[in-house]
């Protein structure tokens, strides 16, 4: 009986040590399976990635939106500094005229006036400063009183101011008036372009009575034409005068064009919190017009 609970008793303990050897065996493939593991992930064989621009090295340039316009040097109101009718009227919109170009004619009889006025205070102005001088040599000598003298000085320097006044209106509408003594009086006022350039906005018609201070026509010169952008806050930062552009031009489709920023609005809208970016062009098209709808963006250079 002994004997029996003995066998049974080292039958179990065999089967325990057995049990043992085989969960530490596990245990050790456990253990060394997790080191290989971390060993094969270390941190230098990670892929980094950019937080901010998501997979991309560096983050995309400034894009702006915005419009083709002509610099106010380049664009002429032709303004009339005296009114009248409209009799003639040359250049269609659209149409290139040439500085000193005859645009348009106008009618009025102040203007007629005008120019007899300068005529008379010439030869007025000649007699009375022949009388003031004949008038200053007799004082000198003591035939003539100083009161004669005076009157005669008077006379003369109202003249004259009279004459230079003449002469200043007539030059403001482009008139020469040494052509108007040796042509004589012009029953027309002729209207001439200031610059060279394209006719656009008209704002008369045969017959219509245009007050002074009216605008004919407006001329444009697009060979200075420039890009107005609108930037928003937060591209402040990575604009900079002199920094270059690529911009597209609606309607022009896929051909990139450049230009470069040179100068930078200092007012914020209060609106939309903008402000505005003047870039002149580098390769200008002829098939450019003010107000065409422009997309652009900073090359980074």
């Amino acid at each position: 009986m002994k004997k029996m609970i003995f066998s049974v008793a080292a039958l179990l303990l065999a089967s325990c040590n057995a049990s043992d050897k085989q969960n530490e065996g596990t245990t050790s493939l456990s253990v060394h399976s997790v080191d290989t593991m971390v060993e094969t992930a270390r941190p230098e064989d990670s892929l980094h990635v950019d937080g901010t621009t998501g997979a991309t090295a560096k983050a995309n340039p400034a894009s702006f939106n915005g419009t083709l316009v002509i610099p106010p040097q380049n664009f002429v109101s032709v303004t009339l500094t005296m009114g009248g009718v409209v009799s003639k009227l040359l250049p269609l919109p659209g149409t290139y005229v040439r500085k000193g170009t005859l645009i348009g004619i106008l009618e009025n009889p102040d203007f007629i006036m005008l120019q007899q006025t300068y005529l008379d205070s010439r030869a007025q102005l000649e007699y009375l400063e022949a009388e003031y001088r004949r008038q200053q040599n007799l004082s000198r000598e003591e035939a003539a009183s100083q009161k004669k003298l005076q009157q005669s000085k008077a006379d003369y320097l109202s003249m004259k101011s009279r004459l230079q006044a003449a002469d200043a209106q007539l030059r403001l509408l482009d008139i020469d008036p040494e052509k108007l003594v040796a042509n004589g009086i012009s029953p027309y006022m002729e209207v001439i372009a200031p610059i060279s350039g394209y006719v656009c906005n008209v704002q008369a018609n045969l017959g219509k009575y245009l007050e002074a201070g009216t605008s004919l026509c407006d001329i444009i010169d697009k060979r200075k034409i420039m890009i107005r952008l609108i930037a928003y806050e937060k591209d402040l930062e990575a604009v900079k005068t002199g920094s270059s552009i690529q911009f597209r031009v609606n309607g022009l489709g896929d051909t990139v064009f450049h230009g470069r920023i040179v100068s930078i609005g200092q007012q914020v809208d209060n609106t939309n919190r903008s402000i505005e970016l003047y870039a002149e062009v580098a390769d200008a098209s002829p098939l450019f017009r003010p107000g065409m709808y422009v997309s652009a963006r900073m090359t980074g250079e």
